[in-house]
């Protein structure tokens, strides 16, 4: 019992991380109806930035955020400008395409700066931890999954408490009367293309804290997010939240109850059944064009 509760634990930490990640994948999705195939790769370039101001300038990775963020929420407008802008409406196939060759150009461009060794960023309090009783909590998963309920608390209230939120929850509803209203579509796609990369890059600061990354873990880790997407619900942003933390949380408990090997596979478990059962998602039905 105390192993599985550990578990649980540390997978609710973990899950705080995931859900900031996938959060920028299905705003992208909601406003763009566009699978963001290189979420996974844009959060190990924030890793890369992260682990550059660190080594370098000796920042440290959550006052980094500070720096990365704004950086990789430009590198998202110039993504959604350059690629995704140019496609008309409904080239859905081809903007997965157009994402995933975006995807293997950041790596090819990691790989060519960093080469393929994995690298992780080795602060003073990486191995520190909390006791809670008998319990032990990681101070870094403490301060990512604060750092995500902080982030993801923040978009929540720009997308519902300010004009902007408005005028995007209005593309995702109806694109065409948000155009009549005087929203400017083109406009939002690419500050939400650009909001859903600064997420990355938030998440992406603290992954290299808590994981060991290289060029090519955006595979492992986009395979992971679209899982979490599917099972919340595609453009539903509390059900890739939910999602996120129900996914940790079955990772956790497998790696700990059964074998560490298995962990990844509840992701494609997940993925298999929801797809079968519900395909809209968990939250899909009731969410759909909310966020």
């Amino acid at each position: 019992m105390h192993t599985l509760l550990q578990a649980i634990l540390l997978g609710i930490l973990t899950g705080g991380v995931y859900a900031l990640m996938a959060s920028g994948q299905t705003l992208v999705f909601g406003i763009m109806r566009v699978i963001n195939l290189a979420q996974g790769a844009l959060v190990v370039l924030s890793a890369y930035l992260s682990y550059t101001l660190f080594t370098w300038a000796g920042i440290d990775p959550f006052l980094g955020i500070l720096i990365v963020t704004p950086v990789m929420f430009a590198v998202g407008v110039a993504v959604q400008w350059v690629f995704l802008r140019p496609l008309k409406s409904g080239d859905g196939e081809l903007s997965l395409l157009v994402m995933f060759a975006v995807a293997l150009a950041v790596e090819g461009v990691l790989a060519s700066v960093y080469k393929t060794t994995y690298r992780s960023i080795n602060t003073g309090y990486r191995d520190a931890a909390w006791h809670l009783g008998d319990y032990r909590l990681p101070v870094t998963r403490l301060a990512a999954f604060g750092l995500s309920l902080a982030v993801l608390g923040g978009l929540w209230l720009l997308l519902h408490r300010t004009r902007f939120g408005a005028s995007v929850r209005a593309t995702v509803q109806n694109p065409t009367a948000a155009r009549l209203l005087g929203v400017n579509p083109e406009r939002i796609s690419a500050l939400g293309f650009g909001l859903g990369t600064a997420t990355a890059g938030a998440a992406g600061a603290v992954f290299g804290l808590v994981y060991p990354f290289n060029s090519g873990s955006h595979y492992d880790l986009i395979a992971r997010l679209l899982a979490i997407v599917v099972l919340g619900g595609l453009g539903s942003l509390g059900g890739a939240v939910a999602a996120g933390v129900l996914m940790g949380v079955a990772e956790a408990v497998v790696a700990a109850t059964w074998s560490p090997s298995w962990a990844g596979f509840t992701f494609f478990a997940a993925l298999l059944l929801v797809l079968l059962l519900r395909p809209q998602g968990l939250f899909g039905t009731r969410l759909r064009g909310a966020l």
